[in-house]
């Protein structure tokens, strides 16, 4: 089984309010989830990671241990940065970022595969929006 999973983080300020977007499809289609969440005060990098963070665990518990087990998981993410250092070409001098790595190294082993692929911003428009809309409901709330 594979599933293409979009991901996208960002923070009005950096660092500032920040959000994630996750949009997880099963391919060849007949799944689709959309996820958006406010994830606190951070840099856009940071929120970023918890993207990607959030997508693994959420795929695990929508298809199951096992099943993740035997699973190609393909991340597409706008972020540069990001998939360069998760696929080790970059090193993470941050240390925030290097938890956040740690924990996503931890969560992939769970899956059969895992490929993060860098996508242009055209190409992640849904996990954007997911994001935009997360920042926008909260500041909302603070106004």
């Amino acid at each position: 089984m594979k599933y293409i999973i979009h991901t996208d983080g960002g923070s009005r300020g950096n660092p500032g309010p920040s959000a994630i977007g996750v949009v997880i499809e099963k391919s060849g289609g007949g799944l689709k989830h959309e996820y958006g969440e406010f994830v606190g005060v951070g840099t856009n990098n940071e929120a970023e990671y918890k993207a990607v963070i959030f997508a693994l665990k959420k795929l695990k518990q929508l298809i199951g241990k096992e099943e993740a087990g035997k699973t190609k998981a393909e991340i597409h993410a706008d972020s540069e940065l990001l998939c360069r250092q998760l696929n080790g070409e970059y090193k993470i001098m941050d240390e925030k970022i290097q938890k956040l790595f740690l924990e996503i190294w931890n969560l992939k082993l769970d899956f059969g595969e895992m490929i993060f692929k860098h996508v242009r911003r055209e190409e992640n428009k849904d996990a954007d929006r997911m994001v935009n809309a997360a920042l926008d409901k909260e500041l909302h709330k603070l106004l």
